[in-house]
């Protein structure tokens, strides 16, 4: 006796069958512009065909009607018309979607080898975030970084305008020796609104660790700096990389002028240079650039006379986010807005620029600048860091930022807390979180654009 055994079935293939429906379903979604152009193609095939017909003077016509009329009267005798005509109407349009879906699948084997599944994503990504608000953020550093890559999964209407008064590491020995404007803080803000973000990241800020003159210097600076030189100037060179880079958004410098950063200190010293004020390690209180009124990029005035919210940090408050309103038609122009501005304060304080600082000092350094309120609320981290975070961060001078309501209140500044920390347990280091950041700040601006 011939014992017959069952083949198993393929379970990878039942359960990709749900999954590829899904997927297919995802076409049927608003905001593509798919589904009409299909429809255009449609119109076009039987107007193609009507055009035909009467160019050879409807001969064809009137015996194809026929033809076809008494072969649907011929069907009904066998099928009922409630069956055949949507049995024909369905084969009709299974053929034109297996066409349409034949050719598409063709154009995607070429241009995405990953396969249709990553086109439809990458349209309804496209076509979501490109609906997002038109957000500006000014500032610079790694804070500014940090926040554009949480803001990316929420809006491609992005502008990053960015300091220019950096003139350390890699970036100031670019700036000495060749005479270009500080790249550093542009590459920081270029990798983080990439589309391959962490590859990206990681070739910008890769230093060479040998090599004749190449010693310290980071890749990303080397590459904005030789597209400078062959697209004849900065602004042309970030447009160049972004398209290049296929970036999110937009990364402007506040001016193309050669700026150069002082300030006063508590004791008398003027110290000039940026990496310099730091490293001073005194009281400021006053700051300013030399020259004293660089010119804005018009590129970056347009951008924030557009925007729909501005957001001022996080980052350095002397050295990253003031440099830009020393810019007087910068911060003009963010006083004269007609959208919500939130400044984002810092967590700790930083040795050598905010040694103690409280958020009402952050406010006031902020009002200093250009003599009246520039922004609606500030946003500060709710909870306190670790014992242990805080312990390692007080050997090396700072402290939390603090929240005084009391001198808030008399300055009148409207304060949003919220968790926006990320602290690494191992190495108790303290960072705003890219997504915890994004999604409060975007949060506050839909609650205040529906009031």
């Amino acid at each position: 006796m011939r014992l017959v055994t069952k083949r198993p079935r393929d379970r990878s293939k039942l359960k990709s069958s749900p999954r590829q429906l899904r997927q297919w379903s995802k076409w049927l979604l608003p905001g593509l512009l798919v589904k009409r152009w299909m429809v255009l193609s449609m119109v076009g095939v039987l107007l193609a065909s009507l055009g035909i017909a009467i160019s050879i003077n409807l001969t064809p016509v009137f015996f194809t009607l026929q033809l076809v009329e008494q072969l649907i009267q011929q069907l009904a005798r066998f099928i009922p018309s409630y069956i055949s005509g949507p049995l024909v109407l369905g084969i009709g349009l299974w053929l034109l979607w297996w066409g349409q879906a034949r050719t598409l699948g063709s154009i995607t084997e070429v241009l995405l080898p990953d396969g249709d599944k990553e086109l439809l994503d990458r349209l309804l990504t496209h076509r979501r975030l490109g609906r997002g608000p038109k957000i500006v953020t000014v500032g610079g550093g790694t804070g500014l970084s940090t926040l554009l890559r949480g803001l990316k999964s929420y809006s491609s209407n992005i502008t990053a305008v960015v300091t220019m008064a950096d003139d350390g590491g890699s970036s100031g020995r670019l700036r000495r020796e060749i005479g270009v404007l500080p790249p550093g803080d542009i590459r920081n803000c270029l990798a983080a609104l990439a589309d391959e973000e962490k590859l990206i990241t990681e070739l910008f800020q890769y230093r060479f660790q040998a090599g004749d003159g190449l010693v310290g210097h980071s890749f990303g600076n080397l590459f904005l700096t030789a597209m400078s030189e062959v697209t004849g100037d900065l602004e042309r060179a970030i447009a160049a990389s972004s398209h290049v880079l296929a970036i999110r958004g937009q990364v402007l410098p506040a001016t193309l002028t050669d700026v150069t950063l002082w300030a006063e200190l508590a004791d008398g010293r003027r110290i000039i240079g940026e990496s310099q004020i730091t490293e001073a390690g005194g009281e400021i209180v006053d700051i300013g650039c030399i020259p004293p009124n660089p010119v804005a990029l018009p590129r970056a005035l347009e951008a924030i006379e557009a925007a729909d919210y501005i957001i001022l940090g996080p980052g350095s408050l002397f050295t990253s986010i003031i440099p830009n309103l020393l810019v007087p038609d910068i911060a003009t122009a963010i006083a004269h807005r007609t959208c919500p501005c939130i400044y984002v304060c810092n967590i700790m304080t930083q040795p050598g620029e905010t040694n103690g600082y409280t958020v009402s000092d952050h406010v006031r350094a902020l009002d200093d600048v250009y003599g009246i309120r520039l922004f609606d609320a500030v946003l500060v981290q709710k909870q306190p860091p670790s014992l242990a975070s805080l312990a390692r961060y007080a050997q090396h001078g700072s402290q939390p930022v603090i929240v005084d309501r009391d001198n808030l209140s008399e300055l009148k500044c409207r304060v949003i807390l919220a968790d926006i920390m990320d602290e690494n347990p191992q190495t108790q280091s303290i960072r705003h979180d890219s997504q915890k950041l994004a999604h409060i700040l975007l949060r506050w601006y839909s609650r205040i654009r529906s009031l």
